[in-house]
């Protein structure tokens, strides 16, 4: 699709919900929009487009130059294939420019339903940085959502590295945790974000070291460094908003747009629309502290309702920003004809013959004066010129009616849908047989806990830990990459996998797509952790296809679904150990001179009183843990190879003693939970 031509700035990419958010964004100056189709996509509870809604979306959206992205991008379950291949195949269908991705599942049946379609990977996939673009490029991904909390320093380190074209959030909610990797909601009230469903906890009252609302963040709002995003080569700025308002989403497109035209915008009417107390550039500037957190108050809301009426006329109507040529020809004997063109498409029309002029002749003014009148519509006359024999007239109403009809032709030339090749898929899940034999795996946060227990069959720790301790790596030993890398630790991280190669390390965990790369670019063999998020027997294949050597799924699976599953690679799941919930870049233990002397270890505590441990990760980031630890190991089981027990805060005894009582199947003799393994997770 040929968008409205603005050079190389970024595109303008808006959130649809509503027919009304859908008019707002798109008469507002928005390049683009993307919205839900069906309910695979991570805001399932805003409004879904099928069928003949969502053909008449795209339709509308091309006629008036914008481009449609569809949210694909939940998690899927085997059981649900199904209806995913017949959603693409919807979505192919309605002409849709590009589909956003998070699970291995849509992304193979993507690539059978319409080979053409492109894809975008999803903020959900945790991409933040240049491994995981890298990733994702060899995977056949033609663009890449990045991760909200990076800096824009990062941003740019990670452009000069790689190809795909990149998106970047520029205004709107975040996220706590980063995307993706996120499992409050699923824990605490069965409403998975993963799956399109977060309840956002997260703006609950939790308290961190006196500070109330710890995980709720303001809004970014990063509009007025939009040339800076021009300049690194950024190709979309998103604004987030799909639950939102048809006006929030105009006066965030309005003011994107005219900060792309070089004109003043007002931030005042912005936060009025919509802030939690203001906005925050803490991950664009890299300033994380404690004044990036915030909450909705009811004066913001007040505030909201002294504006709506003003934004509203921001999209009325059409913006007229379709450029087109025009061509009359009034000739005698003749219908008088109207030629208009895009650019790309051309139409012409006849309409009524001219008669002899009685008294005035028609004129080139009188005729470009009616025919420019494109009012209503989404074209603009760049140019005209007009034929006119001497001697004619034709009344006004005539030449109006030239102009409707050509302009209607040239509306339904650019509305419809093109034709692509599409393709049934291939629904049969490859029925591999597992000899599974189930061994205990142990996983360790710290060298004080490790404790080389014969019958454990392997054990893992973070590769910081491995590389200052050498001497616990032997052949049942896994290096764990850090879930989260950012771009100034990526060759730092690249080196100490290198080097432990070398002292004999043979297999790491990775929890992220990018450090699949890291490990296979270092000579290592990646074993996938609970943060690929696996819960379906396709994305199995998919990594092992990519070079995974054993799965370790999602825990947000229940037993039976787990049991279900398909592989032709050994599988593993976490029995026992605090799971963690959340990832954080800005820590809600950090006070207003930063992380002071804090020790690493603070606690979140949240209305109930429930005590859930906050842990830091070399000051890079932080983990939330939940509440109590999951045990499982006294229940029956899914019959996978591994069984892990996932340490965190335990002291060496504590530890020991747990995998202890897990390896015996011991009933547990302290509070805990079984997690997701017995829930229904909508």
């Amino acid at each position: 699709m040929m968008r409205n031509n603005h050079s190389n700035n970024p595109e303008i990419l808006a959130p649809v919900g509503t027919e009304g958010s859908l008019e707002a964004a798109v008469y507002a100056g928005a390049d683009a929009v993307y919205f839900g189709a069906g309910a695979c996509n991570a805001r399932r509870n805003a409004g879904q487009y099928t069928g003949d809604r969502l053909k008449e979306a795209v339709r509308f959206c091309h006629a008036n130059g914008v481009d449609v992205h569809v949210t694909v991008n939940t998690l899927v379950r085997d059981e649900e294939r199904a209806e995913v291949s017949d959603t693409l195949r919807e979505i192919a269908e309605s002409g849709v420019d590009a589909i956003i991705v998070q699970d291995m599942t849509v992304l193979r049946l993507a690539k059978q339903i319409c080979p053409d379609l492109k894809l975008h990977g999803s903020t959900q996939m945790a991409v933040h940085n240049a491994s995981g673009v890298k990733m994702l490029e060899d995977l056949g991904f033609s663009r890449v959502v990045l991760a909200r909390e990076l800096s824009i320093n990062e941003i740019r380190a990670i452009k000069e590295q790689t190809r795909a074209e990149l998106e970047c959030f520029v205004h709107g909610a975040l996220c706590m945790s980063a995307s993706g990797i996120c499992y409050l909601s699923a824990m605490l009230g069965e409403r998975s974000g993963n799956r399109g469903m977060c309840a956002q906890p997260c703006r609950l009252p939790f308290v961190c070291n006196g500070a109330a609302y710890a995980l709720s963040l303001k809004d970014m709002s990063h509009i007025a460094h939009y040339g800076t995003y021009r300049d690194i080569g950024i190709a979309s700025l998103k604004i987030e908003g799909r639950l939102k308002s048809p006006e929030y989403v105009a006066a965030a497109v309005d003011a994107v747009r005219r900060v792309r035209d070089g004109e003043p915008y007002s931030e005042q009417v912005l936060r009025d629309v919509f802030s939690r107390g203001g906005f925050t550039e803490g991950y664009y500037t890299g300033k994380r502290n404690h004044t990036m957190f915030g909450v909705r108050t009811q004066e913001d809301a007040k505030r909201a309702q002294t504006v709506l009426a003003g934004v509203r006329e921001l999209y009325r109507g059409p913006r007229n920003c379709v450029p087109i040529s025009m061509q009359a020809r009034i000739g005698s004997g003749e219908p008088a004809s109207l030629t208009v063109s895009d650019g790309v498409r051309c139409v012409t029309v006849a309409g009524a013959v001219p008669e002899a002029a009685v008294h005035a002749p028609l004129r080139v003014e009188t005729v470009e004066k009616s025919l420019k009148k494109t009012g209503g519509t989404p074209f603009s006359a760049a140019s005209f010129s007009c034929q006119i024999e001497d001697g004619l007239m034709l009344p006004a109403s005539a030449l109006n009616a030239l102009r409707r009809e050509a302009l209607d032709a040239l509306y339904e030339a650019r509305a419809a849908i093109p034709q692509r090749a599409v393709f049934d898929a291939d629904l049969n899940v490859p029925a591999h047989t597992r000899n599974a034999k189930p061994q205990f795996v142990v996983r360790f946060a710290r060298y004080d806990q490790f404790s080389d227990i014969p019958q454990v069959a392997f054990y893992s720790l973070p590769i910081s830990e491995l590389s200052a301790h050498p001497e616990c790596i032997c052949d049942r030993s896994v290096g764990e990459i850090p879930i989260l890398i950012y771009p100034d630790e990526e060759s730092k991280t690249a080196e100490m996998l290198r080097s432990l190669k070398e002292r004999g390390l043979r297999y790491v965990l990775a929890e992220n797509i990018g450090a699949i790369r890291m490990a296979k670019e270092a000579g290592l063999i990646p074993v996938g952790g609970y943060g690929l998020n696996v819960t379906n027997s396709d994305a199995i294949e998919a990594y092992r296809e990519m070079g995974v050597s054993a799965l370790f799924v999602s825990f947000e699976l229940s037993l039976p679904k787990t049991r279900d599953l398909k592989s032709n690679l050994p599988l593993g799941m976490i029995v026992a150990g605090r799971l963690p919930l959340m990832q954080l870049r800005s820590c809600p233990a950090r006070g207003d001179k930063g992380c002071g002397a804090c020790e690493g270890r603070s606690v979140v505590t949240d209305r109930k009183e429930a005590r859930f441990p906050l842990i830091c990760r070399e000051r890079r980031y932080s983990t939330l843990l939940n509440s109590v630890p999951l045990y499982l190991c006294d229940k029956q089981l899914p019959p996978l190879e591994y069984y892990a027990v996932y340490l965190t805060i335990e002291s060496k005894a504590e530890a020991a003693a747990l995998i202890q009582s897990a390896m015996r199947k011991d009933p547990p003799a302290f509070a805990h939970t079984t997690g997701l393994a017995f829930r229904k997770l909508l």
